[in-house]
């Protein structure tokens, strides 16, 4: 399999099972949703659901698993969470334990997972419409950072909003906020367009996760609500145990952009 960009979402995850892709998603299966993952005991499953719905910009919820059941039925009939992941992070304690590409030896029958969408699912619409990607052609992944932008605290969840950033060319910066605008469960629109500062992020060459990628003398930074939140969040509860995907280590699903154009977050089947 050659052209990842346009191979079916079953394959690739496929090829991630088998170990035979473990680096970010970005531009693989494009016309298809991507998610963010995290994993949490059910004590604290409730907890989440709650401030995912309570934050649809950055946390908007694709599906939630019943607990020890590690299969994603709304978007995914025949998907494994525990390894059709490149790249798992998991937690102790609040604390970054490890750095794993398959969870099956750590799996729990409490846990729970929360598959959530990206912004890597509005790429492809980004591309098709003639939107500029540096990060792509780079093969890099996007740079996030913390914001002081926070979240609206459901329970013991609290805490700052993840961005992630695209330079973006001025004379397509309408085009792209209005591509992205149409994808609610991508994320949406840009949270913030230029300044870095006005949202707390004090130097674009020093990204917390992912690669730097700085803009260009035509481009402008574009910041998207981002998925690595959850992570951020997780982190300041500090639960006993919690798994996340690895920041740019995507699920790939089987919803098809066209599916999601304008729909809000929903706990109903995405795919039939």
């Amino acid at each position: 399999m050659t052209d990842l960009a346009h191979a079916y979402p079953s394959e690739v995850r496929r090829l991630i099972r088998e170990g035979g892709w473990d680096r970010p998603t970005s531009g693989l299966c494009l016309g298809y949703l991507q998610a963010n993952l995290a994993i949490l005991p059910k004590d604290l499953a409730g907890e989440f659901q709650a401030v995912c719905e309570a934050n649809p910009r950055p946390m908007p919820l694709l599906d939630v698993t019943e607990p020890g059941d590690p299969h994603p039925r709304r978007i995914a009939h025949d998907a494994d969470l525990r390894t059709d992941l490149p790249r798992y992070r998991v937690y102790r304690n609040g604390e970054l334990a490890a750095e794993v590409s398959d969870i099956r030896e750590l799996w729990r029958d409490d846990l729970v997972a929360f598959p959530l969408g990206c912004s890597f699912t509005a790429e492809g619409k980004l591309l098709e419409a003639g939107v500029r990607l540096r990060h792509i052609e780079l093969g890099q992944s996007v740079p996030m950072w913390r914001t002081s932008l926070q979240v609206q605290p459901v329970g013991r969840f609290r805490g700052s909003v993840v961005v992630s950033m695209r330079p973006i060319r001025k004379d397509q910066l309408e085009l792209a906020e209005r591509v992205t605008a149409e994808l609610p469960l991508a994320h949406g629109a840009p949270l913030h367009v230029g300044d870095p500062e006005k949202i707390g992020i004090g130097d674009l060459g020093r990204p917390e996760w992912g690669d730097a990628i700085l803009p260009l003398g035509d481009e402008v930074p574009v910041f998207w609500a981002c998925g690595v939140t959850p992570q951020a969040l997780i982190m300041a509860v500090r639960p006993e145990f919690a798994i996340t995907h690895a920041p740019g280590h995507m699920f790939i699903t089987d919803v098809p952009d066209a599916a999601i154009r304008g729909r809000q977050p929903a706990l109903a089947p995405l795919i039939s």
